[in-house]
């Protein structure tokens, strides 16, 4: 029987354009009050046999809220942004502007001195087809959603520049259905977020 391993974003910490590199900070009001608005849709998910979280605040605390007491995984953990870290975008590029460019365009380079997108990828897609095949296969996992973007480039091995063009919104979900490096894409549960966010 196949895997369902059902990914669900982190509610927020801040605005997303506000969103940092390996942001540690935890849930802001905003973020509580949106975990409370999407959890009649989300809560079915604690039926999952196997219920993990990355180690972020945010994530812990959303999977925590939604009722799937989930078990931290560090290899879901956010890309390594080595000196980045804690930096927006816009301050790496006031920063570093040849550094970022050379970040977006070579998916092999990390000038920022941490993961590369391409080792980011490979560790997300590691996790993904090392989860073990029960009788049932229901998985959920709360991530960043830089890390479910890397599951999805990973699981349908599109071209790495993909990556950039993936926008998933906090408290979004999606399924990958499938097993040891074959997996289907499934929408579930995508929430409409109001404008401006």
């Amino acid at each position: 029987m196949p895997l369902r391993v059902t990914f669900v974003a982190a509610a927020r910490s801040s605005s997303l354009r506000a969103e940092r590199f390996e942001d540690d900070r935890p849930l802001d009001q905003a973020g509580w009050n949106e975990v409370l608005g999407a959890s009649p849709a989300l809560l079915p998910l604690a039926a999952a046999e196997l219920r993990y979280c990355a180690p972020t605040p945010r994530s812990r605390a959303t999977g925590d809220a939604l009722g799937y007491a989930p078990l931290v995984q560090l290899a879901l953990r956010d890309c390594d942004m080595g000196r980045w870290r804690g930096l927006t975008l816009g301050e790496a590029m006031a920063r570093e502007p040849s550094a970022v460019d050379a970040w977006l365009a070579d998916p092999r380079g990390a000038p920022h001195g941490g993961e590369s997108l391409l080792a980011f990828i490979a560790r997300v897609g590691g996790w993904l087809d090392t989860r073990p095949v029960d009788d049932s296969g229901l998985i959920v996992a709360v991530a960043e959603p830089a890390v479910i973007r890397a599951a999805l480039v990973y699981a349908l091995r599109v071209p790495l520049s993909t990556y950039w063009s993936l926008d998933v919104r906090p408290l979004s979900a999606v399924a990958l259905i499938g097993s040891g490096g074959r997996w289907n894409l499934r929408f579930e549960g995508v929430r409409a977020q109001p404008s401006g966010v």
